[in-house]
């Protein structure tokens, strides 16, 4: 950031002395929409706290089938990039911009000193890993509890909370994100445009509900 009074607009539990600290340790990083920020497997140099934009959290399976598991945006920070940058682990999620998103980069040479040295910087890693593991909670309610007309009401819900209501989302990568497939879902979405719930267009959907 260009200065810590901007870093603290963004993330109101950093103290002046800890957004100083980050503001002359991080390097600012801009992602193009529908680029990879994050691979599964991938091993970290440093965490990710999103400025401003979307990215989309995946899980991948062996076979590399990806499940949507949910949103980021400005003021989150990527609760499975902290662990595995502190652990040196490789991740287990793959993430993507959804519009062009800017992050700061913090080395992982500074993270002992921001747990230690920092209070504002231990309780904002609680609180991210708090809110990610509330939002996992409810994906795997929704795997486990729901059907597939569900699943999607609960999909649709999601993105237009974060994009709108005009989604300009094909049947296909809906079918992606759910790890369902087009046919599926186009019955799905078509019974749903005929209980006025969604109007389809051509690659779009208008969610009326």
């Amino acid at each position: 950031m260009d200065t810590p009074e901007e870093l603290q607009k963004i993330f109101p539990m950093f103290d002046s002395k800890l957004a100083a600290f980050i503001a002359g340790i991080s390097e600012r990083r801009t992602f193009g929409e529908g680029e990879i920020m994050m691979k599964t497997g991938q091993y970290f140099k440093a965490t990710m706290l999103i400025i401003s934009g979307k990215v989309k959290l995946y899980r991948e399976s062996d076979e590399g089938s990806e499940f949507f598991m949910y949103f980021l945006e400005g003021g989150n920070a990527c609760a499975l990039s902290m662990i595995c940058a502190t652990r040196n682990q490789a991740s287990q999620i793959m993430a993507m911009a959804v519009e062009e998103t800017e992050v700061l980069m913090i080395p992982i040479r500074y993270m002992d000193e921001l747990m230690t040295q920092h209070k504002g910087w231990y309780y904002f890693v609680l609180e991210t890993y708090r809110s990610r593991f509330e939002e996992l909670l409810v994906v795997i309610d929704n795997i486990a509890f729901k059907n597939m007309d569900e699943r999607l009401e609960w999909y649709l819900k999601q993105q237009t909370d974060k994009l709108g209501k005009h989604l300009n989302l094909t049947h296909q990568q809906i079918a992606h994100d759910l790890s369902s497939s087009r046919e599926v879902i186009s019955r799905l979405l078509k019974k749903m445009e005929k209980n006025q719930m969604v109007a389809l267009h051509r690659n779009s959907i208008e969610v009326l509900i």
